[in-house]
């Protein structure tokens, strides 16, 4: 019935048309909620319900969303997809208004309607739904944090889910200077058209270095934020350089201990053959001065020799010699 009603009303277009207006600019609706797509008309004088004609339909594929007629909804040929979930405002419908309310929206649901109007006249006009869905907070993270030394070449990734549309993705260092080269992004779609969006940077690895990622919803204006900071302890030694490193102090401490005993055998070895050398010289001093004793007593001894004793007298030497030269005087008193 509908199919064949367009068609007659699209003819009558040519010979009369009523002023039917809608936005111009896209209505946004957030995943989930309702939708009113404003469409309003005007007649010259007051109408009948009965004659008023409400149609949605699909701007591109012509596919049928509501319709009124006769004074009530006519849904046979409403498309599946929107049973349930559209409806006018009836008791608005002789003040002119024939906005649609589309429940439950849904990604699918974004596309352009056209809105068709008859009293006795006819008229339409068409405007855009646009859906948007907030996404989750991004989270970026460093790939596998250990094996990382300065100046390996690492991927940043950035992740967020559940938004719509496409959102922007904008990478920053630390000093806010836009890093455009080398990011890729993926966007993937689950059962309900929200994206999950994954934008990766690759970097050459520094320590104490800041990356940002942002993302910007286009519809919604709204922005997601999140950074990561690359400290040095972040950045770890692969196990075999480990390992090494481990080994070569082992080494380096062995080869210290081992050197400090040589050392410490070194200095002893001197400081005892210091002793040994001070006391044969003590010694080699003290037999000397005995030595020289020894000989001044031999010397002193020796007939002839030096500083010879004076010759010891005997009482009787001396009534032995006879005396000579003795003069005795002798006086009387």
């Amino acid at each position: 019935m509908l199919s064949l009603l367009l068609p007659v009303m699209l003819a009558v277009q040519a010979m009369a048309v009523m002023e039917v207006e809608v936005p111009e600019q896209p209505v946004v609706v957030l995943h989930g909620r309702e939708a009113i797509l404003n469409c309003s008309f005007s007649h010259a004088g007051p109408f009948n319900l009965s004659d008023l004609s409400v149609f949605w339909q699909l701007t591109d594929t012509k596919r049928n969303v509501h319709a009124y007629w006769g004074g009530h909804d006519q849904l046979a040929d409403q498309a599946e997809r929107f049973a349930n979930r559209t409806s006018l405002f009836p008791g608005q419908l002789g003040l002119g208004n024939a906005s649609l309310l589309l429940k439950r929206v849904v990604v699918a649901d974004e596309a352009g309607y056209t809105c068709f109007v008859r009293v006795q006249d006819y008229g339409s006009a068409a405007l855009t739904l646009q859906v948007a869905a907030p996404y989750s907070k991004p989270v970026v993270t460093l790939q596998s944090e250990s094996d990382l030394r300065p100046g390996d070449e690492v991927a940043l990734t950035c992740i967020a889910y559940g938004g719509f549309p496409e959102a922007g993705v904008i990478w920053q260092d630390g000093g806010g200077h836009n890093l455009t080269e080398n990011i890729t992004t993926s966007v993937v779609a689950n059962e309900e058209g929200l994206f999950t969006m994954t934008s990766v940077l690759t970097v050459i690895l520094e320590p104490n270095s800041t990356y940002s990622c942002r993302l910007i919803n286009p519809l919604l204006g709204e922005e997601g934020y999140a950074f990561v900071t690359i400290t040095g302890q972040n950045i770890a030694f692969p196990p075999v350089a480990l390992w090494v490193t481990v080994g070569l102090a082992v080494c380096l401490l062995v080869l210290l201990i081992a050197l400090a005993a040589v050392c410490r055998r070194k200095i002893k070895e001197s400081c005892e053959e210091a002793r040994r050398e001070a006391e044969e010289a003590k010694e080699l001093e003290e037999e000397e001065s005995k030595t020289g004793v020894r000989a001044r007593l031999r010397v002193r001894d020796e007939p002839g020799g030096c500083n010879p004793s004076p010759p010891i007298h005997q009482p009787g030497d001396y009534f032995q010699r006879p005396l000579q030269n003795v003069k005795v005087s002798l006086s009387g008193r």
